[in-house]
């Protein structure tokens, strides 16, 4: 790095992707290949990163020197692919020659490579043309035949585009498949289409317990948040609220019941909704309501924001109109992310509030609907140690207790640990009550069975009683619970953890999504069961 602030070419780097941790890397002239960068006024350096051979355009703000950063860096990724990149870069810095000349061994002449295949597709096409192929005697079971592939198939697909599957799918479709009313899955738009006659009007006694699914359950309404109301728990604080503007994005199950416990205990908030409707009631109650994302964190000192996933969490920062286009970020402003996400969401959204010259905390939070609108929360936080202190009073008023883990994205990773033994507990509890149902027990009778052992936590018996009821009004949406089971078993990857019961009970999630049950209650997981 050079004493302007810029870095030379050669200089060996930490350079930092979105949705990646820092990586080793050099910078470089950009190859012949590499489009050139978008933002031409934005100071940025092609790197090369070692382990993947890769090239990327990285602006310098997410540029850092390697042996300045390296004792802090060294250790934020455990896998093999960084453990590999690390001992190249150290291989470079001992002989870079012997380093460059490896690496022109390692990659083959592509011509040559070229030419490899040719002679191998040549000597498979002049092969000779294989016996015809049996086709076996249909029987009563049902069952899916593998596609046959000869060598005359290969030489065929050289001259045959390919057609919309839908099309070709149902030139191949055979009699049997019609006759059997096997059912089929449109992977387009992840819907289940059960045809339940056949053309010759009969119907295959194997697929008649698949077919004859439950009606689908209509979710009930969730009633507008009562303002006047204000919990026990709350009163009992006794809270003395702070002195600053809050700002609130995000007025969903869980943001209605946080934002109604802010302003119920003092505090002075401006509000934004995607749909502004809901913003009328905290407007009646004294919340000040914003136009964008931007104009709240203008108006105020600490912005919160609460929203469905990752990607809606990105878009309320980087969108248009988001947190970043606002003209007073640059003041230190806070910025607390509390929506449910992945550790590399928070620490993009992190380096680039913090980037920008503003402070930032991650605040997961556990917890449904109910908690949420009590006051009884679990706040589990991490980033800025002071900006954690200057929202105490907020968490006092809508959660019962608040932890600060430390550096960004640990709480996040808590959260998905926690997640995920509450999602394998649902999946378990909804498949034990679909057996008891077919062995003939009641569920009622096994619910009050369970309240009196061990096993017993307010989550299972109030979840039990929703399947046992048939209910499933949302306090926390079953898109949301299998999420956050996809973030778990994201991070498992990353850290080479195997997780095979989480992977069975996302399954079973994204099974009762298909089904219809997205923005039911995570307890409608156990229709699927059933089914």
């Amino acid at each position: 790095m050079t004493d302007s602030g810029t870095f030379a070419l050669n200089d060996l780097v930490w350079a930092k992707m979105r949705g990646f941790s820092p990586w080793p890397g050099r910078v470089v002239e950009p190859p012949p290949e590499l489009r050139k960068l978008a933002k031409k006024n934005v100071p940025a350096q092609c790197i090369f990163f070692f382990g993947s051979n890769n090239y990327a355009w990285i602006e310098n703000a997410f540029i850092r020197p390697y042996q300045q950063f390296k004792s802090k860096f060294i250790n934020s990724y455990k896998t093999m692919a960084f453990k590999d990149a690390v001992e190249q870069i150290e291989k470079y810095i001992k002989d870079p020659e012997a380093f460059e000349a490896s690496l022109r061994q390692e990659q083959p002449d592509p011509n040559e490579q070229f030419d490899k295949l040719r002679e191998e597709e040549e000597v498979v096409l002049e092969s000779p043309k294989p016996q015809p192929v049996v086709t076996p005697k249909k029987t009563s079971k049902r069952k899916v035949e593998k596609p046959t592939t000869s060598r005359n198939s290969i030489k065929k697909a050289e001259n045959d585009l390919p057609t919309p599957p839908s099309d070709r799918k149902r030139k191949r479709m055979t009699a049997e498949s019609v006759e059997n009313n096997v059912e089929s899955h449109n992977e387009v738009d992840g819907l289940f289409t059960s045809p339940h006659t056949t053309t010759t009007g009969r119907r295959s006694v194997a697929a008649t317990g698949l077919l004859n699914r439950p009606a689908p359950i209509p979710r009930p309404e969730t009633p507008e948040i009562d303002m006047s109301k204000v919990s026990q728990t709350l009163k009992s604080k006794n809270i003395t609220p702070s002195s600053l503007r809050f700002g609130f994005l995000g007025l969903g199950i869980m943001g209605c019941g946080i934002v109604k416990n802010l302003i119920n205990s003092g505090h002075k908030v401006v509000v934004w909704n995607r749909t502004f409707t809901k913003c009328r009631t905290f407007s009646d109650a004294g919340a000040q309501v914003g136009a964008t994302p931007s104009d709240v964190v203008d108006a105020t000192d600490i912005t919160f924001s609460c929203v469905a996933d990752p990607q809606a969490a990105k878009d309320m920062v980087f969108g248009n109109c988001g947190v970043l286009q606002a003209s007073s970020v640059s003041e230190g402003k806070g910025y607390v992310e509390m929506t449910g996400i992945d550790s590399e969401t928070s620490t993009d959204i992190a380096d680039a509030i913090v980037s920008k010259g503003g402070r930032y905390l991650e605040a997961q939070i556990q917890g449904s609907k109910a908690q949420a609108e009590e006051g009884t929360l679990i706040i589990l936080a991490a980033g800025e140690r002071l900006l954690f202190e200057e929202c105490q009073t907020c968490f006092e008023a809508i959660g019962k207790n608040s932890f600060f883990l430390g550096d960004v994205g640990n709480a996040s990773r808590m959260n998905l640990v926690l997640q995920m033994i509450a999602g394998i507990s649902l999946a378990g509890l909804s498949e034990s009550l679909a057996l008891a149902e077919r062995a003939g027990l009641q569920t009622k009778d096994v619910l009050e069975v369970l309240e009196l052992t061990n096993m017993a936590s307010p989550l299972i018996l109030e979840k039990g009683h929703a399947m046992t009821k048939g209910e499933y009004p949302t306090h926390h949406p079953l898109t949301h619970m299998q999420k956050d089971l996809h973030l778990a078993l994201r991070m498992s990857e990353s850290l080479e953890q195997s997780l095979p019961i989480t992977a069975s009970a996302n399954e079973v999630f994204k099974h009762a999504k298909r089904l219809g049950y997205s923005d039911h209650d995570a307890s409608a997981v156990y229709v699927r069961a059933r089914f």
